[in-house]
């Protein structure tokens, strides 16, 4: 059987598992119409395992200092994968998310490939694809080259046949920093990196404590990407400053209905950091970095959060913090787990969630010629000490917020997703207004 080296830092991630919070990214596709399980296994089976993660186990060799290989799986049977069920009644949102709350409580069979996939029928008037995988196999970056090769873009009313979606082109990036360039950058951001560890760790709260083995999961109501971009426009605040600005608005919320006096707390979020190069575009792995961006849950005003969100934003995009932190998990990824999940409860008692903010398909898609029509995935919330992910996904124009939580800590996720739509639809509304007052 063949064997090939595992990346240090894709090593790192598959030791990050705490013994209740796996790294483990589910994602969700729905359907108005139902699926065809056949066609859909065809689909995978001729397009997923173009990628050789999807055919390959991981194997660990050696005591005191393992290293990871990915290995052919002998005799690969796409069969154990994939499985086909029925979404019982009353086969409603509520219903489904009950479902994922099981399936994203489970680990994944070490002794095979690590990524499984379950077609559900009678999901309202449709199907749902959920598809697990653990975070060692890829990053969010890696898993749009992925997703682009299953679906296919949505045909025009000129009956033009359907054709997978190629990955946009990677930015030219002419003038990258050579290996002194970037050990300078390793530098700069160990110090920032220093300045988070002097920080008190995040307070007790709702999203930290002992873990059970269960989870949580809720979504929001899609709201309109053009009307985010409204939201912000006035003031030059991104897309992903407004929403964050409303998530956080969203916790504050949560927060304060648990008695937690929000004006003496903190609120820090791990948020990935895409740091792959262009030529490594298209590839499988993780790839990318992470900065610690306190979140202004103190701020009662939308309009001074969303400036105050935009203003720390803006500094952690100048940050070298990123590159030093994805240079301790190629360091990390060297060593022992031990040393692994030391360094992970130093750095996860300075934040409590992960958050991450996902660009999808603009067009509308097809999964084995049926159109989805939405998408969504849970970003994982790794180790010992972060207690909550929070997921944003665009796709065709509409945007969807997705926690996944604990189940004992937070048994009501839905809580905060409907915040989250409250908190747009405040900002929107003042929008307007401010609008009418002009006219």
């Amino acid at each position: 059987m063949a064997s090939y080296p595992m990346s240090a830092v894709d090593a790192a991630w598959y030791h990050i598992d705490g013994p209740a919070n796996l790294a483990i990214v589910t994602g969700i596709a729905l359907t108005k119409q139902p699926l065809d399980f056949g066609k859909v296994s065809r689909v995978f089976e001729s397009r997923l395992l173009e990628f050789e993660r999807f055919r390959q186990r991981v194997v660990e060799r050696g005591l005191a200092i393992p290293t990871l290989e990915w290995q052919d799986m002998p005799d690969f049977d796409i069969g154990p994968h994939l499985r086909h069920i029925a979404l019982p009644s009353p086969r409603d949102e509520k219903t489904l998310m009950a479902l994922v709350n099981d399936l994203a409580s489970l680990p994944l069979d070490r002794s095979r490939p690590l990524w499984q996939i379950h077609i559900v029928d009678g999901v309202m008037e449709g199907s749902a694809m959920i598809f697990r995988y653990h975070h060692c196999i890829g990053d969010g970056t890696a898993m749009k080259t992925v997703t682009a090769r299953l679906f296919d873009i949505k045909a025009a009313k000129t009956r033009r046949p359907t054709h997978p979606i190629n990955p946009p082109p990677p930015p030219n990036r002419m003038n990258e920093p050579g290996l002194l360039g970037q050990a300078g950058l390793v530098v700069k951001g160990a110090g920032a990196l220093l300045l988070e560890l002097v920080k008190w760790p995040d307070p007790p709260s709702p999203f930290k404590g002992e873990f059970s083995l269960g989870k949580k999961v809720a979504w929001s109501k899609a709201v309109s990407l053009d009307q985010v971009k409204a939201i912000g426009a006035p003031t030059g605040a991104k897309v992903n400053d407004v929403l964050v600005s409303v998530a956080t608005g969203a916790l504050r919320n949560y927060l304060m209905q648990r008695g937690i006096n929000v004006q003496l707390s903190t609120l820090r979020a791990m948020v990935p950091v895409d740091l792959r190069a262009p030529k490594n575009q298209g590839e499988l792995g993780n790839d990318f970095g992470l900065v610690i961006l306190e979140l202004p849950v103190e701020v009662a005003s939308a309009t001074k959060r969303l400036a105050l969100t935009k203003a720390r934003m803006d500094a952690l995009k100048c940050s070298t913090e990123a590159i030093a932190m994805q240079f301790l998990f190629d360091l990390f990824g060297r060593g022992p787990k031990l040393l692994e999940d030391l360094a992970n409860q130093v750095f996860g008692s300075k934040a409590s969630l992960v958050l991450t903010n996902v660009a999808g398909p603009n067009q509308p898609v097809l999964l084995a010629g049926v159109p989805v029509d939405r998408l969504m995935f849970c970003v994982p919330y790794p180790g010992v000490q972060l207690g909550l992910g929070l997921s944003i996904l665009s796709y065709q124009g509409m945007v969807t917020m997705t926690v996944i939580t604990d189940a004992r800590l937070v048994p009501d996720p839905e809580k905060i997703t409907k915040q989250f739509n409250r908190q747009f639809a405040a900002m929107s509304k003042s929008l307007s207004s401010r609008k009418a007052d002009r006219h």
